[in-house]
């Protein structure tokens, strides 16, 4: 058993961390007068999220250094892309795409997350590309200090207007509670999806969780067994593969919606900045909202720094940690941790569930 930190999971989806944070808007800057900007709006074509994640993400690789990023505009259907320069935005308009020329590259802004991470690594802070701005956006939690929110921002100010940072009245922490509950180690967490292991059923939850109990059961009192922790990873990323005891155990590909219905789940997907999502957790129930950054780094003190989360505008509690965050019937994150309420909002980061396959070599 490797000590990567896994956790365990039943038979339905579950879970988030939750987040409360304050979001501000900022105008993508782009070169088109708005006449030939509001014409190529009426004439790009209508995608699903399904097709405008596989020809954005087609489209990102093929643009190299004149792409800048891209998201989905639900509320039009439309695949916006950002790129650098008038050729690359001939390219994305021939797929029927908006292009937005922006003044910041793909490249610039990951630099600018790692001279982040190398000036500015203060414990209750995250940070994530938004393509919707062009900038990195980061958050700082309550807990940040003066001092620690004068090194951010003397960081940002050094970049010269490529990062904004802004104040959350929550505070940034794993979860580890709640779910189509699941027990260990005197935590509580949540079941995310059901896999399959070489055959056997297994079930993926949260690393946090994972690290807590090597044994996990359906019942506080742990009269219930469930499973045994194969895998558990925690900090860098956030996920737990626990193996069920019972070879024989039913393990259905779904998501518990909380209601009495389930949702099934056929595939997993990666998510894409403007995807709506949906996560379910037993503290909260279900809650829906949308994808709003890729590759976030959050720092939760103690040495706990988690990177290439999902950033969300879904909320979510204590007790919803390791449950699932789904789009339709794909499988898309494990929630790791946030802050807030499903009260006055929050904002939640979430493991990518395809990475967590590709390292556990398990399957949906």
């Amino acid at each position: 058993m490797s000590h990567r930190r896994v956790n365990k999971r039943t038979g339905a989806l579950i879970g988030a961390g939750a987040v409360a944070i304050a979001a501000a808007a900022t105008l993508l800057p782009h070169a088109n007068a708005s006449g030939a900007k509001d014409k190529q709006d009426q004439e790009a074509r209508a995608y699903t999220q399904r097709s405008a994640a596989r020809v954005g993400t087609s489209l990102a690789a093929d643009l190299g250094g004149g792409g800048a990023g891209w998201f989905y505009d639900g509320e039009k259907r439309q695949l916006v892309m950002n790129v650098t320069d008038e050729s690359s935005a001939e390219r994305v308009r021939a797929e029927g795409a908006v292009a937005r020329v922006v003044e910041n590259s793909t490249a610039e802004l990951k630099a600018a997350t790692g001279t982040l991470s190398d000036k500015a690594a203060v414990p209750g802070t995250s940070w994530a590309i938004d393509p919707k701005t062009n900038k990195v956006s980061v958050i700082a939690d309550r807990t940040v200090t003066r001092g620690g929110l004068a090194q951010l921002n003397a960081a940002a100010e050094s970049m010269d207007g490529m990062v904004t940072v802004k104040r959350s009245a929550g505070e940034f922490k794993p979860f580890a509670e709640g779910g189509d509950a699941i027990f260990g180690g005197g935590s509580r967490c949540s079941l995310g999806f059901n896999v399959t292991l070489q055959g056997e059923p297994a079930f993926l939850t949260a690393g946090h969780c994972g690290n807590a109990s090597q044994t996990w059961t359906g019942d506080q009192a742990g009269a219930e067994p469930l499973g045994t922790v194969v895998e558990s990873v925690f900090p860098e990323s956030d996920f737990a593969l626990v193996k069920y005891d019972d070879p024989a155990t039913e393990a259905p590909s779904s998501v518990d919606l909380q209601n009495g219905s389930q949702q099934e789940i056929t595939q997993a997907a990666e998510a894409s900045v403007g995807m709506q999502v949906t996560r379910s957790g037993s503290t909260t129930g279900t809650s829906e909202g949308t994808v709003t950054g890729l590759d976030a780094t959050v720092n939760y003190g103690n040495g706990d720094i988690v990177n290439g989360l999902i950033q969300t505008d879904v909320c979510a509690e204590p007790g919803d940690s390791g449950g699932a965050m789904f789009s339709g019937d794909a499988a898309v994150g494990l929630t790791s941790g946030g802050s807030g309420d499903c009260t006055s909002g929050g904002e939640t980061f979430f493991q990518p569930v395809t990475d967590a396959l590709s390292a556990t070599g398990a399957e949906l």
